[in-house]
This record gives structure tokens, C-alpha cells and sequence, in this order.
């Protein structure tokens, strides 16, 4: 059975966010960092891509959620969708200059994530070792 460690939790005091708007920035935190939308500004990082080769490069994820996020990137004003008049049409995804703000702090999350993978494997594999029934 799982004991926790710590059971005092710091709480913010009443009205402590009256100033701003948590819900809004609530929003575009969940917006900005769920797993998928994670990984295609990481690639839009390297310029525009096609919606297949961004299906190919993101691997695990479904035509249908990558259209929902990139709808959603799309509505918030980090990615532009251009359409060129071919056969059959040619869709590019890219960037905007606000996606492209955002792409740093992205991308060096990603890379911590990289440099750190063993390291959090290890430390799972611990915890689950102590709290194994």
C-alpha cells in the first residue's frame, strides 16, 4: 500500500491569483504542453513541414490527432496551414512568429527530456521497487 512522504501541502493563500488570470493561462499551458503539441513545434523548429511527413516523424500519433492539434496550434496563432492549388493538394505547416517564441523553451524542454531519459527510468524503476505490494 502506498504511504506518502509528504501529506502538508503548501496551499496558496485565499484570492492569491485574483491579479491574473489563471484559467487563461491554464489554457494555453495545456494548449503549449500536451505531449503532441510538444513534439510538432519541435519539429516546426526545423521549418515547414507537410502534414504526412510530420504523421511520419511524430511516431504513435493518429491522422486524427494530428489534425486536432495542429487545429488547435492553428487557432492559437503558433502555426500557420498553407494550401498550394496542386494535384492532389499540397497542405505545409509552419510556425508563426509567436510558434517560433515558443520554440526555444520547447525545444531545450525536449532536450532535457533526451539528456535525462535514463535517469527518470532509473528513479521510476526505484520508486516502484519500494512501493511494490
Amino acid at each position: 500500500m502506498l504511504k506518502p512522504a509528504h501529506i502538508k501541502v503548501p496551499v496558496l493563500p485565499p484570492h492569491a491569483h485574483e491579479s491574473s488570470d489563471c484559467r487563461g493561462v491554464a489554457s494555453i499551458l495545456a494548449r503549449v504542453g500536451d505531449k503532441w503539441s510538444v513534439f510538432v513545434i519541435m519539429l516546426l523548429g526545423d521549418g515547414p513541414r507537410r502534414f504526412n511527413e510530420i504523421k511520419r516523424m511524430v511516431g504513435g500519433i493518429s491522422q486524427r490527432m494530428l489534425t486536432l492539434t495542429l487545429r488547435g496550434l492553428e487557432r492559437d496563432g503558433l502555426v500557420t496551414r498553407t494550401v498550394f492549388p496542386t494535384i492532389p493538394p499540397r497542405v505545409d505547416y509552419e510556425l508563426t512568429d509567436l510558434g517560433r517564441g515558443l520554440w526555444k523553451p520547447v525545444e531545450a524542454l525536449g532536450k532535457w527530456a533526451s539528456d535525462h531519459q535514463a535517469e527518470i527510468e532509473d528513479a521510476r524503476a526505484r520508486f516502484d521497487g519500494r512501493n511494490e505490494v
